[in-house]
This record gives C-alpha cells, sequence and structure tokens, in this order.
C-alpha cells in the first residue's frame, strides 16, 4: 500500500489500539510519536506492531512534522488517536483514487462525537481537516496548536473521518480551556495585540454564529450548550491574550 499511519499521542491507553488495527487496514506501518505517557500507551502500541518513538511535546504541528523522518513512504495518513476511518474513506484510500490527478492533500470530512451521539450541528459538521497527504511536498504546519497541513494542491472529498473525542461536556469544556491557553500563548508568540472589548465581541459572534447562522438553535439544549462552548473557547482565548499582554509573559 506505500502509505504510513502516524499518530502523536500522550496517554492514549483507551484508544491507540484500536487505532493502530485501523490503521494498518490501509497502512503498511504505523509511526507513533508519543510524549512520555504515563499510562500503558507505549506498550500497546509497540505490542500491536507499531514502531513508536518517544518526544517530548514540542507543540501540535512540530510534533507531527518530528514523525514524518521515520516514516518510509510519501504517503501519510495522520489520524489523533481517538480518530477512525469511516468506511468511505477506507475504500477511497484502498482503491487507490488519491492517485488519480496530481494532488498532494486530501481533506476529509471529520463526524464529531460526543460518547456515541453524532454533533452534526453548530457548525460542528462537516468539519474538514486534512489528515491524509504527500510529504514530499505537503507538511504540518509550524502551529502548536490546531495545526493545518501546507500543501501545494488540496482536493476535498466527500468521505469521513470518525472522531470520538468526548465523553462528556466536562472534557469538551475542559479540552477547549486548554486549547485556549495554547491559543492565546501562540498568538502572543506572534505578536498579536488587542484591546479590551476583543474578548466579550469575539464570545458574542462564536455563539450567534454556531446557535443561529449554523442552525444550533433547532437542537434543543445541545444546540444552546455546543454554542455556548463555541462561545466560551473563543472568549477565554481573547482573554488570556489580553492578561498576556498586561503581564508581558506567557502563561501555563
Amino acid at each position: 500500500m506505500n502509505i504510513s499511519g502516524l499518530v502523536i499521542t500522550f496517554n492514549e491507553e483507551k484508544n491507540i489500539g484500536k487505532c493502530i488495527d485501523a490503521l494498518f487496514k490501509v497502512c503498511d506501518e504505523v509511526v507513533i510519536i508519543d510524549s512520555l505517557s504515563k499510562d500503558n500507551t507505549v506498550n500497546i502500541a509497540k505490542n500491536k506492531g507499531a514502531k513508536v518513538f518517544s518526544q517530548a511535546f514540542l507543540g501540535d504541528g512540530p510534533q507531527r512534522t518530528y514523525g514524518l523522518q521515520f516514516c518510509n513512504n510519501d504517503w501519510i495518513l495522520n489520524l489523533d488517536a481517538d480518530e477512525f476511518l469511516d468506511t468511505d474513506a477506507e475504500k477511497f484510500i484502498l482503491e487507490g483514487k488519491y492517485l488519480i490527478g496530481d494532488f498532494d492533500a486530501f481533506s476529509f470530512r471529520v463526524k464529531n462525537y460526543l460518547g456515541n451521539e453524532l454533533i452534526d450541528f453548530s457548525g460542528w459538521y462537516p468539519d474538514h481537516k486534512v489528515r491524509f497527504f504527500n510529504k514530499k511536498t505537503a507538511t504540518p504546519s509550524s502551529s502548536k496548536v490546531h495545526q493545518r497541513i501546507i500543501t501545494t494542491k488540496e482536493k476535498k472529498v466527500n468521505v469521513h473521518i470518525l472522531h470520538y473525542g468526548w465523553d462528556s461536556i466536562e472534557q469538551i469544556i475542559a479540552k477547549k480551556n486548554q486549547y485556549s491557553t495554547w491559543h492565546a500563548n501562540q498568538l502572543y508568540s506572534q505578536g498579536k495585540r488587542i484591546n479590551s472589548f476583543k474578548p466579550i465581541l469575539n464570545g458574542s459572534v462564536a455563539f450567534i454564529r454556531c446557535y443561529f447562522l449554523k442552525r444550533g438553535i433547532f437542537n434543543g439544549l445541545d444546540g444552546i450548550t455546543i454554542a455556548l462552548i463555541q462561545a466560551f473557547f473563543s472568549y477565554t482565548k481573547y482573554a488570556k491574550l489580553l492578561k498576556l499582554q498586561k503581564n508581558k509573559k506567557s502563561v501555563n
């Protein structure tokens, strides 16, 4: 198949075994870059036949880029440990449809799940992500949070990744809070500066977009909950950036 599966991990013993089994359906090797997990992630990955390399976390983009050197193939399927190819994506790869044309990266639609419930409202579907690319001409960006693939010729395809990222609302909020800190630090290091109205403005706009424009209003309590979470993330990100400006240093 000449495809390398690449996964970055930290304390993913719950998911990594299933993730590796799924990757081996379409990949002839799986490479794990582990950020010094304290659970059984590494042992499970090795027992499943993956190649495991340890590296303290460098940030989302740099960690993925670090892993490319250990991949023997040009085509990279770079999933997170809680992501799996849907059957249509498996078929797309196994039938070699990615070899048609001169594209070097493919953006798949993402189905995001809370537990076993699909969140297909408030802009969470279709959530396109590039997870399949040719490392000869495409590469992860240097962003330390929510990196993207820098590509010369990307194609969006109507196949899916299944993302089982959260078991509870509490987990979503905790992750959004962590991401907001990373985003704030990244924006500050890039020289981004804002006024005191930015957190309120962006938080309000995020809520309006998710609840009204992205049709969360038609999904009852779940719709307003997701919209509020998105508003919380946007508000908190810029509130933390504002704090950085005042303190003139990064936060942890």
